[in-house]
């Protein structure tokens, strides 16, 4: 181990400068023509290229190990905010999928397509990479006001380390009464960790442009005035099967019958993509042609078809800014 007040990238530096100069006689002895009495000093220089060789591989090892460490612990390591964020609402997005470079370039990740949809002026928005496990310490969690859990390529009904871990945080969150609101596959995740169940769509695949039926009684929309038909983008081939105690079903679709749901006064899941765009999902569709998740027929079936209709975009974003900064 190199000891901690060692600085590993000087240390390779000052290696490489020496391999270099080892590398240069090794050369000259090579093709000048060398004597019996200089043979020994060869293979001490071989020997020591060796070492060092091996040296500077370690350190190299060493070195992406302490920055991969320092890039955990900076990610978990509850920070004081700087004032100009004290006394804003903040905010904090749960991203469970991987960005697509795609996405990143165009976008600025799932992230930024959240953002530009629930984002306000003077408020704090925070990232959480929680598909690679950077989750909220305790003291960061009690600083939010609400929660954003994203979409996934992942399965809700899997046992991956970090959905467990996932699963514990949300009801930690809901105890808290922490305002909540799942997309896709965190609604399901949601559905999942309050008590109820989810697996594999017994419908199949939903992808394109859905209508979903609301409940006209419901405050949620009644208030906002919002239609009882409201057409959003989907891409998923998992559902809730069955929801958690308390919670009530608010929207349906010909094809799946739990399209969302609401739990108490803080938690609200929507199977749809209100945050997409038919270029995301077009996107979307490509890779999962190319994974071969769906065939190319039935991906361009669905690109055919999202040509037909258009999503009730605004008054999603509308919908789900209420939800989440307590306006309903």
């Amino acid at each position: 181990m190199v000891p901690q007040h060692t600085n590993p990238p000087v240390l390779v530096h000052a290696l490489k400068v020496g391999l270099s100069k080892l590398l240069d006689s090794l050369s000259f002895f090579h093709t000048a023509k060398v004597s019996v009495r200089l043979q020994p000093i060869c293979r001490s220089l071989s020997l020591s290229l060796s070492l060092s060789l091996s040296l500077k591989s370690q350190l190299e090892r060493e070195n992406d190990f302490i920055g991969r460490r320092r890039r955990r612990e900076s990610a978990t390591e509850a920070k004081p905010d700087p004032l100009w964020r004290i006394g804003m609402k903040r905010f904090a997005v749960l991203l469970c999928a991987e960005d697509s470079e795609y996405v990143k370039i165009k976008y600025g990740g799932y992230f930024g397509v959240f953002v530009r949809m629930l984002g306000e002026e003077g408020e704090a928005w925070d990232l959480f990479r929680v598909a690679s496990g950077e989750f909220p310490t305790d003291d960061q969690i009690s600083a939010y006001d609400g929660f954003v859990i994203t979409g996934s390529c992942n399965d809700a009904h899997g046992d991956d380390p970090w959905i467990r871990r996932l699963i514990v945080l949300l009801q930690r969150l809901s105890c808290l009464n922490k305002r909540i609101l799942g997309i896709c596959f965190g609604h399901q995740i949601l559905g999942r960790a309050l008590g109820g169940k989810t697996g594999r769509g017994r419908s199949g695949w939903d992808i394109g442009i859905t209508t979903v039926h609301v409940s006209s009684s419901n405050k949620l929309f009644s208030s906002l005035k919002i239609p009882t038909a409201l057409s959003v983008i989907e891409c998923h081939r998992d559902e809730i099967y069955e929801l958690p105690t308390k919670a009530e079903v608010i929207g349906r679709s010909d094809k799946y019958g739990i399209e969302m749901f609401k739990y108490g006064d803080h938690i609200l899941g929507i199977q749809g993509h209100p945050e997409y765009t038919k270029d995301i999902l077009l996107h979307l569709i490509d890779r999962l042609v190319l994974r071969k998740l769906i065939t190319d027929e039935f991906g361009e079936e669905m690109r055919s078809n999202l040509e037909e209709g258009e999503a009730d975009r605004e008054a999603w974003k509308r919908l789900c800014i209420n939800f989440l900064k307590g306006g309903l």
